[in-house]
């Protein structure tokens, strides 16, 4: 086993932490710590990350279930439109970009650069609602729920975690909270739901004849990613969740950042 490899594995235990006490994040660092770790090829790495946070998030998603926190009814409906549009966009939309996007005299614009620049300010997107404090919805909001809004929203973190191979729950998490109206606890909870069926659908759609998948390595890394998100649930108990969001919120815009200068530069 290479030193890289056993950096990488013990770094995916920080992936499950991150989803155990935020409900979000995982593909964040997933995805990093595949491609500029590991050094496999960023398109594969967001394969590969879509089922390392499905199976981390379906396994979290049953400890929240456990404890009464999640929403099943919410689940049924922004997890349709979200496994629509993230299999169609696995299946048919990436697997079309050429692998050169364009070249004009010494300016070559790559397949994988443009995943991770496009990742990069995804995350940079999320970092700021990470670190922009989410007040919780009213429980006693009379206002109606717009349900034409939470499909378009559905289709859209779809079509966005599966081009950047990331679970969504970014997306998710204040969707649930201002269009759902949705206690944050539970919205935590639902969200390990939806971004463990979308992150399994998308991975399906990207199972092909002329694409080797590792196994093994997949299965070990999700393996530690797993007993990450058990630390993490037992983390969430003794940790303010709101503290530790802001933090991981700095830390992911400058991931972010780091990812956008380390592709251009």
């Amino acid at each position: 086993m290479e030193f890289t490899q056993i950096i990488g594995y013990i770094l995916a235990v920080l992936v499950g932490i991150t989803l155990g006490l935020i409900g979000s994040g995982g593909s964040i660092l997933s995805v990093p710590i595949l491609v500029y770790v590991i050094n496999i090829e960023p398109v594969l790495a967001t394969a590969y990350s879509l089922f390392i946070v499905g199976m981390t998030a379906l396994v979290g998603g049953i400890q929240k279930a456990k404890q009464k926190l999640v929403d099943f009814k919410k689940v049924v409906l922004f997890g349709i439109p979200t496994l629509i549009a993230v299999f169609v966009t696995r299946r048919f939309l990436v697997p079309v970009i050429p692998d050169i996007i364009f070249s004009f005299e010494n300016i070559t614009l790559y397949k994988s650069i443009l995943i991770m620049l496009v990742f990069a300010f995804a995350m940079i997107f999320a970092s700021i609602r990470m670190i922009k404090p989410i007040q919780e919805s009213d429980s006693d909001n009379h206002q109606p729920i717009n349900y034409f809004k939470i499909i378009l929203n559905g289709l859209f973190i779809g079509l966005v975690a599966g081009f950047v191979g990331a679970g969504g729950g970014f997306l998710i998490i204040p969707a649930l909270l201002f269009l759902a109206k949705t206690p944050m606890k539970i919205a935590v909870g639902t969200s390990l739901f939806i971004v463990a069926i979308q992150s399994l659908i998308g991975f399906l759609g990207d199972i092909r004849s002329d694409q080797t998948i590792d196994w093994q390595f997949l299965f070990v890394f999700t393996s530690f990613s797993i007993i990450g998100i058990f630390i993490g649930n037992q983390l969430s108990k003794v940790v303010s969740s709101d503290k530790l969001k802001t933090g991981f919120g700095w830390f992911v815009f400058a991931l972010g950042i780091y990812i956008i200068l380390k592709e251009l530069l």
